[in-house]
């Protein structure tokens, strides 16, 4: 069972890879975000403080978003999905690891960059900890309720609109609690202890619920 994760894994790693405009494009669109604010506000070191823990979030949320429609696109139009449905194997596992794939392209590199985006706001190195942290709890589980918005607009018309109007209500604890846990930081690293673990829970119960309702959504929309 888990050589087929893994399998599916690897293949949509080496699909990523031979259009690597598509995930240079989230890439490119967080460093723009988290850039232009500064330009914007001003480059007054107590404001760009405040500001930073939200600025990025939220570029890290929309820059998930951008390859959502595409999670499941290319195997609904060349059948692929519709084999995945006919293996032995659960379809939710095999949700699982393109949810793995679309993360180690969308969320990793946003949480390796943190460092410099920190030092663009003037983060100091225990806010920068906190936030790549945080974003290493929190970038998994914006792929995985993304997953589910995916799936249920799989195959419609303007399905970008209405997968973006379903998941982002869903985003909005872990944009809260994600951004939280920096601001606290400045004041004392136990602080932030109570958002990180609530992250955390709400990683396992993302990592629990959100591919098996990935697979039924994926079911109702081949249907």
């Amino acid at each position: 069972m888990w050589a087929v994760f893994w399998c599916v894994l690897k293949r949509d790693l080496l699909l990523a890879m031979r259009r690597r405009t598509d995930v240079l494009t989230t890439l490119f669109f967080f460093m723009i975000v988290v850039s232009l604010f500064p330009l914007g506000v001003g480059t007054e070191r107590q404001v760009l403080q405040i500001l930073g823990p939200g600025v990025v979030w939220v570029a890290a949320l929309l820059a998930s978003m951008l390859a959502l429609e595409r999670l499941f696109a290319a195997d609904y139009e060349d059948g692929t999905l519709e084999q995945m449905l006919l293996t032995a194997q659960p379809l939710s596992l095999l949700v699982l690891a393109k949810v793995g794939a679309h993360w180690l392209l969308t969320g990793l590199p946003l949480v390796l960059i943190a460092p410099l985006v920190g030092m663009q706001y003037h983060l100091s190195d225990a806010q920068i900890g906190i936030m790549m942290l945080s974003l290493l709890l929190g970038t998994p589980i914006l792929s995985l309720i993304g997953a589910i918005g995916a799936a249920l607009t799989l195959g419609l018309r303007g399905g970008g609109i209405l997968l973006s109007l379903l998941i982002l209500p869903l985003y909005i604890p872990v944009l809260v609690y994600g951004s939280g846990a920096i601001e606290v930081s400045v004041i004392d690293l136990s602080d932030t202890m109570p958002y990180l673990s609530l992250l955390g829970a709400f990683l396992l119960a993302a990592l629990t619920l959100a591919p098996l309702a990935s697979a039924a959504a994926l079911k109702i929309s081949l249907e």
